[in-house]
């Protein structure tokens, strides 16, 4: 087995899709965590669910008991601590879900807040800024040095350095001109040096950039088949502890004693695995976020359980893991 180390560092650009959790994924996250409190949704995740029964239980039970002026302290305290837990879950989950949505959000802002220089006079070389959503086919724009390319294209006039690190990670620009095989260029990448007219070749709404926004949009999560086995497994051991639970109430009213619900609601809950029910999600998270933190996108969590039984990776291009100097180990 031939072991490989990827530095973050060399080549491999930053990608519009690649980043951690931002503020507006959490906030995203924390609202639909409530929207997921509908029992049809809970209602995939048995462990949750049954946390969810017990926590209106105790609600109910707490505003009973301060109706009629008895303590509620120990049923109050039962709701809060149930009502977190399934919220945490479903911000969990809202934040695996949200990723697509947020990394389409992004892709969809640099698209709209791309400005273009539209020559509207070719023999003056007027030029007015235009948004790149309104660009049409065969309309010719100016791209200088710094400059965004708003939509896909190709050269008319001019050479430059082109840095299209957002599109293929590819750190290193690369050269394109008018004429050749090398004269169309993406919209997203970005103009190092020089000057390039452009012919946009593509109409709005079918850009590399809309299909990438597409892509991502279409993507849902799907549970990994770890996830559906623990499902299964959790599944039946909640189904155990209840049958256990159930049965105390019959042995209690056999020998005489008076088992208080809360009490039972509560044993249930820290009998059954809520714990991993809930972290199900995070920990699927917590994987995506790290290789998010050195470029590396993952689609699914899927594809991460799945790297893991890889024990060798072939490559057809070596630019952005390698110093420039590759030299061979080994001759077979």
């Amino acid at each position: 087995m031939t072991q490989i180390t990827l530095d973050p560092r060399e080549g491999g650009g930053a990608s519009p899709l690649a980043g951690g959790l931002s503020g507006a994924m959490i906030g995203r996250a924390v609202g639909d965590a409530f929207v997921k409190l509908n029992p049809v949704k809970l209602v995939k995740n048995p462990v949750i669910f049954t946390t969810w029964i017990v926590a209106l239980l105790s609600t109910i039970s707490a505003a009973a008991a301060m109706a009629g002026g008895q303590s509620a302290g120990f049923a109050v305290q039962l709701a809060l601590w149930l009502w977190a837990t399934v919220l945490f879950a479903n911000v969990a989950e809202s934040v695996a879900e949200g990723r697509g949505k947020a990394a389409a959000d992004s892709l969809r802002a640099t698209r709209v807040t791309t400005k273009a220089k539209l020559i509207v006079d070719p023999e003056t070389g007027m030029v007015i800024s235009t948004n790149a959503s309104d660009l049409e086919i065969g309309s010719v724009i100016l791209v200088e040095a710094g400059d965004v390319i708003a939509s896909d294209g190709e050269i008319i006039e001019g050479v430059a350095s082109v840095n299209e690190a957002a599109i293929t990670g590819e750190s290193a620009p690369v050269i394109r001109e008018s004429g050749g095989d090398r004269s169309a260029v993406t919209g997203g990448t970005t103009v190092v040096s020089d000057w390039i007219k452009v012919r946009i070749t593509a109409k709005p709404g079918s850009t590399f950039l809309d299909r990438m926004i597409a892509m991502v949009e279409g993507v849902d999560r799907r549970k990994t088949p770890n996830e559906l086995a623990l499902a299964v497994l959790l599944a039946g051991l909640t189904l155990i502890f209840l049958i256990a639970v159930v049965t105390l109430v019959g042995l209690g009213a056999y020998s005489g004693v008076d088992l208080d619900p809360m009490v039972l609601g509560a044993l249930f809950i820290t009998l059954i695995p809520t714990t991993i029910g809930g972290l199900l999600s995070a920990v699927g998270i917590a994987g995506m976020d790290r290789l998010l933190k050195v470029n590396v996108l993952a689609t699914s969590g899927r594809a991460v359980e799945a790297a893991g039984d890889v024990d060798t990776l072939l490559l057809d291009k070596t630019g952005t893991i390698t110093f420039g100097n590759r030299m061979a180990t080994e001759v077979i």
